[in-house]
C-alpha cells in the first residue's frame, strides 16, 4: 500500500519515496503527493525524478487495480523504473492548486443548492455539478454567482476532520450525493468543513485552507438535463 501523504497536507509539492512495484498500470510508490482520479477529482500530473537525474513524466494518477496501492501512470514513451529505485516524485502544482480551489468552490456550491447532487466533475478551470432539484428550487444564475462570492469573500477556515463510521450512519443528511456514498469499514470517514455552518460532509479530496484563496467565480450555465435534473457550471475569473 502507499502512504497517501497528501491526505494530511493537500500543499506537499514533493517527496522522497522508493518504487515498490512496476507493471503493466503504472508505478506504485511507498509514499506520494500524488492524488489519484476519485471524488470527481482528477488524478495528479507531474515527475518521478531519479537520484541519476532521469526524469518520468507521470501522465496521470489512479487507484491500483491489479496492483496494490496508487498507481502513477506513466507518459508514453517515458523512461522505466525498477523496484527499489528512489525518486523524487514532484507534482504539477499550478494544475493541483486550480483543482483544489475549484474542488472547494464546489463544496460552497453544493451548500447553496437545496437538492441531492447526482453527479459532478472538478476541472482545472471549470467544473459543475448535477442536481436533482424540484423546479421551485432551481437557482438563478446571477444570484447564485453572487452568492457564491460573498462565501468565498468571507475567507472561510476549510479543515480536516473525520467522525466514525456510525456517526455517519446516524447523520445520513451530511451525505450529499445520491448514488455515491463515502467509504466506510475503516472505522472512521474524512470530512471537510467550511467556516463554523458553511459546508461539513465527507470528502477524500484535496483543498484551499480558506475560501479567500479561491478567487472569484462565475456560475456559466444552468442546464436542463432530465425532469429534475439540473447541471450547475462554474468557471474560476480570478
Amino acid at each position: 500500500m502507499t502512504e497517501e501523504l497528501f491526505r494530511e497536507d493537500s500543499y506537499l509539492t514533493s517527496c522522497e519515496a522508493k518504487v515498490v512495484a512496476v507493471g503493466e498500470e503504472g508505478v506504485v510508490l511507498d509514499r506520494t503527493v500524488f492524488y489519484p482520479t476519485g471524488g470527481g477529482q482528477p488524478g495528479d500530473t507531474g515527475t518521478l525524478t531519479t537520484a541519476d537525474g532521469r526524469s518520468v513524466p507521470v501522465a496521470d494518477t489512479r487507484k491500483g487495480k491489479s496492483m496494490a496501492g496508487i498507481v502513477h501512470v506513466p507518459a508514453e514513451g517515458a523512461a522505466t523504473l525498477a523496484e527499489g529505485d528512489t525518486v523524487t516524485a514532484a507534482i504539477d502544482w499550478d494544475r493541483r492548486y486550480r483543482l483544489m480551489r475549484m474542488h472547494t468552490a464546489m463544496h460552497i456550491l453544493c451548500s447553496l443548492v437545496e437538492g441531492g447532487v447526482t453527479g459532478g466533475q472538478v476541472g482545472d478551470a471549470k467544473s459543475r455539478l448535477d442536481f436533482n432539484l424540484e423546479p421551485e428550487n432551481v437557482p438563478e444564475k446571477e444570484g447564485l454567482t453572487d452568492k457564491l462570492n460573498a462565501v468565498i469573500a468571507g475567507n472561510h477556515a476549510v479543515t480536516i476532520g473525520a467522525i466514525t463510521d456510525a456517526e455517519l450512519e446516524s447523520n445520513p443528511d451530511l451525505v450529499r450525493t445520491m448514488s455515491v456514498k463515502p467509504p466506510t469499514g475503516a472505522g472512521t470517514v474524512r470530512m471537510i468543513r467550511i467556516g463554523e455552518d458553511v459546508d461539513y460532509q465527507p470528502c477524500g479530496g484535496t483543498h484551499v485552507k480558506a475560501t479567500g484563496e479561491i478567487g472569484r467565480l462565475e456560475v456559466t450555465k444552468i442546464e436542463n438535463k432530465g425532469k429534475q435534473n439540473r447541471r450547475i457550471n462554474i468557471a474560476l475569473v480570478d
